[in-house]
């Protein structure tokens, strides 16, 4: 099988890494990335070794692009990947898919009358440590799941991160930053969501930026930034869900299903690795669960790879647009629900994505 060319748009935070990954990918040949910011666009390149370095319009227009990965801020996922459709190239987007409704559903549009393909982040379900959990819940080790709880709780990222105004402007907030980890989670590993209930409250109106090279500088808060929610799943289960810029500290767990027959405990969603702990009534203790061989370390980029293998091969990739729409949809849906104060039915669903256990060569991030 061929490898498939991608381009990079987009050279902020995140993009070091999905380089790093992407250049390891046996489906994938990173020949090209763009930025609105140039300079910063030749700096990242020249770093990694990226063949082209171009303007976004330069990479568009390159026939050889198959893939866009669209590593922009939320507020531009949308647009770059409707202009990446426009140039008959697939696109696989960072997370959110988009930031309403309306867009993504134009963009799925879009692609499927083109002929192509759109996926999107997070592609952690697709590590070592949540394909364990999906293992074990096919087995029964929990017998019927009944219940999860999840919780992403910390005190923003004006501290730590370089440019951190965007986490409190649409598209921001604890629910859009770091409920897609959680709940694409949870849907790969339970199902799709029929109804969700929400409630967010805005804590402080004001953020000072504690991190270089903004520091002092003061940001105003537009979203909410603590989120509780109640998921309906339908298969039945029942999940709780926080998440919050609010909290100084905790002790909860990233997340918890719970079953007739057991509990798991599942590792950060936001990590491809584990610790993946059972507790099954039968053994009345907490044991340590190996993980499955696959992918441990930081992978950002299986799921632009996944898909690439899935074009060629003809069949679904597991990072899809149908995931990632419902996902999105429920984030909304949370909101949504606290301002009406009523429980909301979903229009969306989706499949459970298959498991994943690599592309059969050497596997970057193998234990």
């Amino acid at each position: 099988m061929s490898k498939t060319k991608i381009g990079i748009i987009g050279t902020g935070n995140i993009s070091p890494k999905y380089i790093e990954v992407c250049q390891s990918l046996a489906p994938l040949d990173l020949i090209a990335c763009a930025d609105l910011d140039f300079e910063k666009a030749r700096r990242i390149g020249e770093k990694a070794g990226i063949p082209h370095i171009y303007t976004v319009d330069d990479l568009l227009a390159d026939p050889q692009i198959q893939i866009i990965l669209n590593l922009t801020p939320p507020a531009a996922h949308a647009q770059v990947a409707m202009a990446a459709l426009v140039a008959e190239k697939s696109v696989y987007n960072e997370k959110p898919l988009a930031l309403n409704r309306e867009d993504a559903l134009q963009m799925i549009e879009m692609a499927r009358v083109r002929g192509l393909h759109v996926g999107c982040a997070p592609d952690t379900f697709l590590g070592a440590g949540l394909q364990t959990c999906r293992k074990l819940i096919d087995e029964g080790a929990i017998g019927l799941p009944v219940a999860a709880t999840a919780f992403m709780m910390c005190h923003g990222h004006e501290s730590w991160h370089p440019d951190p105004e965007f986490y409190y402007q649409a598209g921001g907030g604890p629910m859009f930053d770091m409920g897609p980890y959680y709940l694409t989670a949870l849907v790969s590993l339970l199902g799709p969501v029929v109804r969700v209930a929400g409630s967010d409250r805005t804590s402080f109106p004001e953020r000072v930026i504690g991190s270089l090279p903004k520091k002092g500088q003061k940001i105003v808060v537009e979203v909410p930034t603590h989120v509780a929610g109640v998921l309906d799943f339908a298969s039945g289960v029942i999940a709780t869900i926080i998440t919050s810029f609010d909290v100084w500290s905790h002790t909860l767990p990233h997340i918890e299903l719970y079953g007739s027959e057991g509990t798991l405990s599942v590792p950060d969603p936001n990590t491809f690795g584990g610790p993946v702990k059972l507790w099954r009534a039968e053994m009345k203790k907490w044991e340590d669960i190996s993980l499955l061989p696959g992918y441990s370390l930081n992978s950002r980029g299986l799921g632009i790879a996944d898909m690439a293998e899935a074009i060629q091969s003809g069949r679904p990739h597991r990072a899809n647009e149908k995931l990632a729409y419902h996902v999105l949809d429920i984030l909304h849906a949370f909101h949504d629900s606290s301002e009406r104060s009523v429980y909301l039915h979903l229009a969306s669903s989706c499949e459970r994505p298959a498991p994943f256990s690599g592309f059969g060569v050497a596997n970057y991030g193998l234990i």
